[in-house]
């Protein structure tokens, strides 16, 4: 017999696209003024779409935790954002990882001083002092100077381990307590411990000069944990750009993030894993709309 979980997933698979395209303009509302209809049938077409876009949104959130199946009990997720990255979005997120039966280990926002292509002495400098703070083999001797930081980011937020938070302890604290300091990272609530998953939660749009501190970052936070969400607005820019690089075979990406159909879409991509890792999932995703068996 076809699931309840089956048919919703179908459905959200189909939607997820035109929810996604209402947003960001690329489903019927962009027509709107180019496409030779009348105006009062153009508005009613967009509507349409509008209430269609709802209904997938409505559909992705009422259905989510029979989606999940408890997909993630007793597992930890931790949220990080990137300059720019909404509030809103990450909130949301938030919940869905709560209705997938996990906790949030904790919210950080990475600080634009972190990812600023003309800081990186400082990044060096710091990422090489707090490693020699670690046990040898912790951190990748040769490392490139955004990874090594995004493997000390891992050692700090994540572990291994899938079942619950473990505690941040000594080790941990320092390094956060350096990043924090050196106006590298932040937290944004409260920090429960160490978390198996993180969702990266893209912001701001970057020039593509700094894809290899995003790139370096996220590679080395994989390292280190049981699994990473890069999700993102769009398939455009950044989020595009990153498919297209090798850290894409480490970490699962999805676009559409902004409505609902895509934070379920991103949480399910943990439910799953490792079967979505260095999967691409969401309106424009090459593995499909959802990522799931």
């Amino acid at each position: 017999m076809i699931s309840f979980r089956y048919h919703v997933v179908s459905l959200v698979a189909v939607l997820l696209s035109l929810a996604a395209g209402v947003v960001l303009g690329g489903g019927p509302l962009s027509d709107l003024g180019r496409s030779g209809k009348a105006p009062a049938v153009a508005a009613a077409d967009a509507g349409d779409a509008r209430q269609e876009a709802a209904f997938a949104d409505a559909l992705a959130t009422q259905g989510a935790t029979r989606l999940y199946a408890d997909g993630l009990e007793g597992s930890a997720v931790v949220l990080l954002s990137l300059p720019g990255a909404s509030d809103t979005t990450r909130n949301a997120l938030a919940e869905q990882v709560q209705a997938a039966g996990a906790t949030v280990g904790g919210t950080y926002a990475i600080q634009p001083t972190l990812v600023d292509t003309g800081e990186k002495t400082l990044v060096d400098t710091l990422g090489s002092q707090l490693m020699t703070q670690l046990p040898d083999g912790v951190v990748s001797a040769d490392a490139d100077t955004y990874t090594r930081l995004g493997e000390l980011l891992g050692v700090a937020l994540t572990t291994t381990n899938t079942q619950g938070t473990k505690p941040l302890g000594d080790q941990s604290t320092g390094i956060l307590s350096s990043l924090d300091g050196a106006g590298l990272l932040s937290s944004t609530g409260k920090a429960s411990g160490r978390a198996a998953y993180v969702v990266v939660l893209l912001g701001d749009e970057p020039s593509a000069e700094g894809d290899a501190i995003y790139a370096g970052l996220l590679s080395g936070l994989a390292a280190h944990s049981a699994g990473v969400v890069v999700a993102g607005a769009d398939s455009d820019g950044l989020l595009g750009r990153l498919r297209a690089e090798p850290v894409a075979a480490e970490v699962a990406t999805v676009d559409g993030v902004t409505g609902a159909a895509g934070q379920v879409t991103a949480i399910l991509a943990l439910t799953e894993w490792p079967s979505t890792k260095g999967g691409s999932f969401g309106a424009s995703g090459a593995d499909g709309a959802v990522g799931l068996r």
